[in-house]
């Protein structure tokens, strides 16, 4: 007697190459018995796969989130911190974790942000820096990897008219930043969980006023003299994290940067001032003779070079980032009228408005400083780091963005913006 096997028929879903294997061994096995004899087949249970895809997909996720480095961005929804934001996801897309806290003060604007938002590796936590139990917690919930403090009153106007603003922001929030940090970190020998580090965001306003000497730079030997409330406080929070460094070989990096300018910033700064009141045929104030001289960054050259610290800058290290672009403000405002002259088209009715008449002279700054130049011969010697954007290019790609951002610029010129602008100057 012979038997034919029937051909068996697989469902049409791929459980797998074992299952068919173990069915065809089925097939063709000793079970099937000689003449006479009873045929017996033995069954083997499939099992299929879990059928549970939503289960299985968010654990990934998390399992993905929990192996990802994860940033503790201070103050970015504002100008240079929503800008390095922007850069790091272009850098890195989906392999990092963003937190970004912000207290959403006068320049603080999540329209910044409006296109990382929607992210599920960026969280947005409105919180005050100052606040110790709301940044406790944030540690407490996320592993965190890196803390990259931008958070600051950073505009000297205002530090003058409200000095104990500065000191509570910029000194004590550094303070409760550093604390929460050390708290999380710190391992019970006094050492410090690995690849963990702090780097605190400050500028060259702390080293005071250089003598108009063309060879006369910064350095980050340079001997602190502040002159302002704003730069007196930056100074402090600078120091804080240096004690931090020295007492507790707390894992830190300190920045100092020159001037920065490009898309997102503020415009009670110089820069986005001039374009904007130029465009509006308004009055561009002056500061004294307006032959201070400030030497101005590129913020995504900035953006980069903080990212560069934070992977290869040596632990207790200050870096100063220079743009080697000094120019004295009266020369600024010049470069911003011949560009946007250049850039506008014959037929836009701005054009005509954008004349040198507009150059207003007004009182100087109290304390202002005459000259800031910085080397940033450490950061490129050290890191590879070198400021990559000239002024002449940088500044039609700022005038650009605010060509194609014109609703932003009325978004954030409303009402109390204007209130200050007419105070501060009304000489």
């Amino acid at each position: 007697m012979q038997l034919r096997t029937a051909q068996m028929k697989f469902p049409s879903m791929n459980v797998g190459a074992g299952v068919k294997e173990r069915n065809w061994k089925i097939k063709n096995s000793s079970e099937t018995k000689a003449p006479g004899r009873k045929l017996q087949l033995r069954t083997t249970q499939m099992k299929f796969p879990s059928m549970n895809v939503g289960a299985e997909v968010k654990e990934r996720n998390w399992n993905r989130r929990k192996k990802m480095r994860t940033y503790l961005v201070t103050g970015g929804a504002g100008f240079i911190g929503s800008n390095y934001i922007h850069y790091m996801f272009g850098k890195y897309g989906d392999s990092i974790r963003i937190i970004n806290v912000d207290l959403l003060t006068y320049a603080g604007n999540l329209e910044n942000l409006k296109d990382v938002a929607g992210r599920d590796n960026y969280t947005f936590v409105k919180a005050d820096i100052c606040d110790k139990e709301a940044i406790s917690k944030i540690f407490a919930e996320n592993d965190i990897d890196r803390v990259v403090h931008f958070a600051a009153e950073s505009h000297v106007d205002r530090s003058i008219r409200e000095p104990e603003v500065f000191v509570r922001t910029n000194v004590l929030g550094t303070a409760v930043m550093l604390n929460c940090a050390r708290a999380a970190w710190e391992l019970p020998d006094g050492s410090y969980r690995e690849n963990k580090k702090f780097l605190h965001v400050s500028t060259d306003e702390v080293y005071g006023s250089l003598p108009e000497d063309e060879t006369a730079f910064f350095y980050e030997t340079t001997p602190y003299a502040p002159h302002s409330p704003y730069s007196a406080s930056k100074a402090s929070s600078d120091l804080l994290v240096k004690s931090y460094m020295d007492t507790y070989h707390f894992p830190a990096n300190i920045t100092n940067c020159s001037n920065n300018y490009g898309p997102y910033q503020f415009p009670e700064k110089f820069i986005p001032l001039v374009i904007n009141n130029a465009l509006q045929g308004e009055k561009l104030p002056v500061y004294g003779d307006g032959k201070n001289v400030r030497d101005w960054l590129y913020v995504e050259d900035h953006a980069k070079a903080i990212d560069m610290v934070q992977e290869q800058g040596r632990l207790f290290e200050t870096y100063n980032i220079g743009g080697h672009n000094e120019k004295q403000n009266i020369e600024i405002i010049q470069i911003i009228l011949e560009t946007l002259q250049e850039m506008l088209s014959d037929d836009d009715p701005r054009k005509a408005l954008v004349t040198k008449d507009l150059i207003s002279y007004v009182e100087d700054r109290k304390g202002h400083d005459r000259r800031y130049a910085i080397a940033p011969d450490k950061i490129k010697k050290e890191i590879g780091w070198y400021p990559e954007t000239m002024f002449k290019d940088g500044i039609r790609r700022t005038i650009q963005w605010y060509f194609e951002h014109e609703e932003w610029m009325k978004n954030v010129t409303g009402g109390d913006y204007q209130k200050y602008y007419a105070e501060m100057y009304k000489n």
